[in-house]
């Protein structure tokens, strides 16, 4: 039987999400804690990949148990879990559900501190320039993203990913309190390996007057990187949501 797990973590000392030989990383973590609760091996599947740092607000995964699996093993879990990960609910799903591949979107936010905040450190860009910024130029540059579906401006070298096509739904900024924090909101079907924070700094050097709408234009159409990169700190990245279309679950979870 297939079940879907939906879960947070915050990935500040995580190397990512995908398994890696000694280095913490969430996969293993997950996967031991499973190893420990039912003595028995049960291997997860995420929905996507994290960078080292990022964090995740709504993640989910899929595993199979040849059991029922009893509501009440959430809290017992979660016990053996460390702090920084925790298990919101886990479902039946039909037994071809998929994580990954039947995630039809993704939906990722950045947030940005312009003030000293010691609270907000571990999950946000302290950016103290960030008041100095064109707001109008940042959103306009934001928005042109809309407009195209090939993103190999905004892919890491050696990623080894050859489709390079995605659809933008949402690409927007927020600011608030008199330009003392921000949040940038992306939502689209699928992204590229470092894709978001290559797009929050490319959205920062506009504002910055540091790179042209039009520059950023003309890159998009000719396929090429920004003459001008910056890939923001993961601290600030968050996965906010995963949509999956109704057939994959079961009537109960509708």
């Amino acid at each position: 039987m297939r079940y879907f797990c939906r879960l947070s973590y915050d990935g500040t000392k995580f190397y990512g999400w995908q398994h890696q030989p000694d280095r913490p990383n969430v996969q293993d973590t997950i996967e031991r804690a499973f190893k420990t609760f039912y003595r028995q091996a049960i291997a997860v599947t995420g929905c996507g990949r994290t960078d080292t740092g990022v964090h995740a607000r709504n993640y989910f995964l899929h595993f199979d148990m040849d059991t029922v699996f009893n509501q009440d093993d959430l809290k017992g879990l979660n016990a053996i879990l460390p702090k920084s990960i925790v298990f919101h609910e886990i479902f039946r799903v039909k037994d071809t559900a998929h994580a990954r591949y039947d995630a039809y979107s993704r939906s990722y936010s950045y947030y940005f501190e312009g003030k000293k905040d010691p609270f907000t450190i571990p999950f946000s860009f302290q950016y103290y320039q960030l008041h100095q910024l064109d707001q109008n130029l940042m959103q306009q540059a934001a928005a042109l993203l809309l407009e195209f579906s090939d993103f190999s401006s905004f892919c890491k070298t050696n990623s080894g990913v050859e489709q390079k096509t995605c659809t933008i739904t949402e690409s927007r900024w927020v600011f608030v309190e008199d330009n003392l924090s921000a949040q940038f909101h992306i939502t689209a079907n699928r992204f590229l390996r470092g894709m978001v924070r290559l797009i929050v700094g490319m959205c920062m050097n506009v504002g910055a007057g540091k790179l042209s709408l039009d520059t950023v234009r003309n890159c998009l159409k000719q396929k090429i990187p920004m003459p001008v990169q910056w890939s923001v700190p993961a601290s600030g990245l968050f996965l906010e949501q995963i949509k999956y279309p109704d057939e994959i679950y079961l009537s109960s979870k509708k």
